[in-house]
């Protein structure tokens, strides 16, 4: 008869070595089998199965049709910011106003927000599938953003023509009002388009068709500028910023509200 002292030792002799033999087997298991277990292993904090994913530059991550339009009606609402500060200091201090600023930012207004934007996107894309299949207000609007287009190229014109000046000091009042008054008629208009006109614009395209104008829209911006027209954009507002003083964004926030 077998000690206590003996049984142990064959215990772990042998239970030991099963162990083993499991263990070899396991690892040997049906590709299947292995690819099954680590399909479904649990995430492990701080493992990053798609990092390669999500590493990809954000520069690269493609920008839908309609969120190409919102984001430059960013551009032409920052110049519009440049012409509501030019008028406030023309009203203070025309001859403190130099109109080199100024024209560079309706000049980026004309290549960027009339030529490219207004005319080849919206009026070639936008209004015409509007006028064809909406209904509501967004057919409604059509024909006022048509005109608002064609008001605000006549305002640029002016603006050009008079800042090809080396001084704004004449009518200088006249010239402010100008600029507020498209500058009023510019943001109720982007709104709108915003709102109501791009959305809509959106849900009478098929899934297919907006993916095709994603792209479309990308092509007409390389064609129009021989680069990212976008980024080239942000640079010119925010060098005219610079030169303004306006790239300061704390200038900007509300005072305190006053009881007194």
């Amino acid at each position: 008869m077998k000690t206590e002292d003996e049984t142990r030792r064959e215990f772990l002799k042998f239970g030991v070595a099963g162990l083993g033999s499991a263990i070899v087997l396991s690892s040997c298991g049906s590709p299947s089998s292995s690819n099954t277990a680590s399909a479904n292993a649990p995430v492990v904090a701080g493992r990053d199965d798609n990092k390669e994913q999500e590493k990809k530059d954000p520069q690269e991550m493609e920008v839908t049709a309609v969120e190409d339009l919102m984001r430059e009606h960013g551009i032409l609402r920052r110049a519009l910011l440049v012409y509501s500060e030019t008028a406030l200091r023309l009203r203070k201090n025309a001859a403190d106003v130099s109109p080199n600023a100024l024209q560079k930012t309706a000049t980026l207004f004309r290549t960027f927000g009339e030529e490219y934007h207004e005319h080849k996107l919206e009026e070639a894309y936008i209004f015409p599938r509007i006028n064809e299949k909406g209904k509501g207000d967004a057919l409604q609007y059509t024909a006022i953003l048509l005109a608002q287009h064609v008001r605000g190229r006549e305002i640029t014109d002016y603006i050009i023509s008079v800042t090809n000046r080396p001084k704004l000091g004449a009518n200088a009042s006249a010239f402010a009002a100008t600029l507020e008054g498209f500058v009023r008629m510019y943001e109720h208009h982007a709104a709108i388009e915003d709102t109501i006109l791009f959305p809509a614009w959106k849900g009478l395209l098929t899934s297919a068709e907006y993916d095709e104008l994603n792209d479309k829209f990308e092509d007409i911006e390389h064609e129009q500028f021989g680069k990212d027209g976008f980024d080239d954009a942000v640079e010119q507002i925010g060098a005219i910023e610079a030169e303004l003083g306006m790239n300061d964004l704390s200038r900007f926030t509300a005072p305190p509200i006053s009881t007194k």
